[in-house]
C-alpha cells in the first residue's frame, strides 16, 4: 500500500453486524504541521470508517467538529449508522484516543455521480502548471506533511508576491504517484497556507469546524485548489474552498471557521 492507503486504513473490531461499531486506527505522526495531525488527514481516516460503516461507496458530505488534538499512534473511530438508505446513509463518527473524544463528524454516504455536471458556476482559475508553482511556504511550522504531499502555490498569490488579499490558488498530488481517492479530497480543501498570512496573521490557525461537499469522483492527477478568507473578526475567521480535478470539474467545495494567529510584527 501507499503511504496514504496506510495512513488513513481502518480495521473493524466488531463482526459489522450491528450500526453501531468501532475501527482501529493509527494515525501517522508524519501527516502532521508542527506535530499537530493535518485536519484533512484526520477527516480522511475518520471518513474512510464512516463509508465502510454504511456500506455506501463514497462520502457525499462531511461536517467536523474538531475538539481536541490527538497525537500519533494509535486511535479509535466509534461509529453509529444513524440512518440507513437508498440514496443517502447518514453515519456519526467520533475519534477518540486516550480516553477522550478528538474529532467528531457527521457524514453521509451514498454514491457521487458520474459524468460532466449539468451546470458549474465555479470554473477552474487560471494559473500556471504545477511545474511552473513554487513549493508551499514555509509558515513558521514544520510541514511533516510535506515528506507526503507536493503542494506547489500559485506565485501571484504566494506570501511574497501577494497582493495583500487573502487567496491562495495551487495544486496538490502525492509525493509517491499515488492516485487521489474520493477522501483524499478532504485533505486537498484544507492543504493550503492559511490565506490571513496575507494580512500580516502567520502562525498556526487551527480550525475549530469544516463542512465539505465532496462533489465527483477526482480524476488522477493534481488537483487544483482556492482558498479564500471572506471576514476575519476578533479571533476568528473563515475559509472557503474549492478543488478541481485535471479535467476541470469541480469535485470539492467546503468552509470552515477557524482561530486566527496573532498579527506578525
Amino acid at each position: 500500500m501507499s503511504s496514504y492507503l496506510q495512513a488513513t486504513s481502518a480495521q473493524r473490531l466488531d463482526d459489522g453486524s450491528s450500526d453501531v461499531g468501532r475501527y482501529a486506527v493509527d494515525i501517522d505522526p508524519g501527516w502532521a504541521i508542527g506535530g499537530n495531525p493535518h485536519g484533512g488527514y484526520l477527516m480522511a481516516l475518520v471518513s474512510k470508517a464512516a463509508v465502510d460503516a454504511a456500506g455506501s461507496p463514497h462520502a457525499l458530505a462531511v461536517s467536523a467538529h474538531f475538539l481536541r488534538p490527538p497525537k500519533g499512534g494509535p486511535a479509535e473511530v466509534r461509529v453509529e449508522v444513524a440512518k440507513r438508505g437508498r440514496t443517502a446513509s447518514t453515519v456519526r463518527a467520533t475519534l477518540w484516543q486516550d480516553g477522550k473524544a478528538r474529532l467528531d463528524t457527521l457524514i453521509t454516504t451514498g454514491r457521487l455521480p458520474d459524468g460532466t455536471p449539468s451546470y458549474s458556476g465555479r470554473d477552474m482559475p487560471q494559473m500556471p502548471s504545477p511545474e511552473e508553482c513554487r513549493a508551499r511556504q514555509e509558515t513558521g511550522a514544520t510541514i511533516e506533511l510535506a515528506d507526503h504531499v507536493d503542494v506547489r502555490i500559485d506565485p501571484s498569490t504566494s506570501l511574497s508576491n501577494g497582493n495583500g488579499e487573502p487567496l491562495i490558488r495551487g495544486w496538490m498530488a502525492f509525493r509517491d504517484g499515488t492516485d487521489v481517492d474520493v477522501e483524499a479530497l478532504l485533505l486537498a480543501v484544507d492543504i493550503a497556507p492559511p490565506t490571513v498570512a496575507h494580512l500580516g496573521h502567520r502562525g498556526w490557525a487551527p480550525t475549530v469546524e469544516l463542512s465539505c461537499l465532496l462533489r465527483g469522483v477526482p480524476q488522477p492527477g493534481w488537483l487544483a485548489f482556492e482558498a479564500r478568507a471572506t471576514l476575519v473578526s476578533d479571533a476568528w475567521f473563515d475559509e472557503e474552498s474549492t478543488v478541481w480535478d485535471g479535467s476541470g470539474c469541480v469535485v470539492a467545495q467546503a468552509r470552515q471557521l477557524a482561530l486566527v494567529a496573532a498579527p506578525s510584527h
